[in-house]
């Protein structure tokens, strides 16, 4: 009963979320995230190609294969889990869905997921305890619980919130949330 009730506030979250979202759309630079510790001690960095109204990833994605960085974007399995494409600049759109990019190349093995030190993922909102509301696919959740490093979140100002996400079991939490002025850590609970 609670999981139910968990998606149907989601669902709802989501779609109020996503209609605020279009007055939100700005240019945004993410110096603040190069900075961070984290950022700056990782090799290995996976991102997402940003399509509709989602913080741009283009110039994000370009800065940190210009900064040394291995950058891997993700590919949609028919398992609903993704694959991480080290990314050479191919991208190409999804035939089912014209919006969606992909990026062409051969797939990390999951043995080489470890190696993955920072990655970034698309939210639609994140409260204060990194709970993140995506897309609904589950896609990054089930993927996310099979990645161990520092887990960032990018939404514009104002999807930082302290509106409480509900959480189903197979939620990641994310360790950080990127705005386009600020990086906001979330304490880890046991």
């Amino acid at each position: 009963m609670e999981l139910s009730t968990n998606s149907a506030k989601k669902k709802s979250l989501r779609q109020s979320f996503r209609a605020d979202r279009k007055f939100l759309v700005q240019p945004v630079t993410w110096d603040h995230l190069f900075e961070s510790i984290e950022f700056q001690s990782a090799n290995m960095i996976a991102s997402y190609v940003s399509y509709g109204d989602e913080p741009d990833t283009k110039g994000l994605n370009l800065e940190i294969i210009k900064r040394g960085k291995t950058l891997l974007l993700p590919r949609m399995r028919s398992d609903n889990f993704l694959d991480w494409v080290i990314w050479k600049g191919e991208i190409v759109k999804l035939k089912l869905n014209g919006n969606l990019m992909e990026p062409i190349g051969d797939a990390i093995g999951q043995d080489r997921f470890n190696n993955i030190d920072f990655i970034i993922v698309p939210a639609l909102h994140v409260d204060r305890n990194g709970n993140r509301l995506g897309q609904g696919g589950g896609y990054y959740d089930r993927s996310l619980s099979l990645i161990s490093g520092f887990k960032v979140g990018l939404v514009y100002q104002g999807e930082l919130t302290s509106i409480e996400i509900p959480n189903e079991p197979h939620d990641q939490k994310l360790d950080a949330a990127a705005t386009p002025e600020i990086l906001v850590r979330f304490s880890k609970k046991n």
